[in-house]
């Protein structure tokens, strides 16, 4: 019986553990993305995962990370990119991402 109470009294040891060093981590990458863009609302936006029209792309990579695969055109006034993220089967994915000249313009989510 003491082993069991000594496993679960580990095993939340750990889980608060673990809660304060996800803490501490996102306060520090807040902090840094304040700084980066001199704005605690786009930091924050950041932070959660978020998508908006208008965000750049560097906001969008620490946003949401690389993605999977980029498709690119360029024409004479404009770049056109689709970033492609969560990929489902070759050539199929969850979200794409339409970004002109470096600037998000638009999405969509299957």
């Amino acid at each position: 019986m003491t082993i069991i109470i000594f496993i679960i009294s580990a095993f939340i040891s750990l889980k608060i553990l673990g809660a304060i060093v996800r803490k501490v981590q996102r306060d520090s990458r807040r902090k840094f993305l304040v700084k980066k863009y001199e704005n605690a609302h786009i930091a924050e936006k950041i932070l959660d995962g978020y998508i908006w029209q208008g965000q750049t792309s560097e906001q969008l990579f620490d946003s949401r990370g690389g993605p999977n695969d980029i498709e690119r055109k360029v024409l004479k006034s404009k770049t056109k990119e689709t970033w492609k993220y969560h990929q489902v089967r070759k050539g199929q994915f969850r979200i794409r991402i339409f970004l002109e000249n470096d600037i998000v313009v638009g999405w969509e989510e299957k």
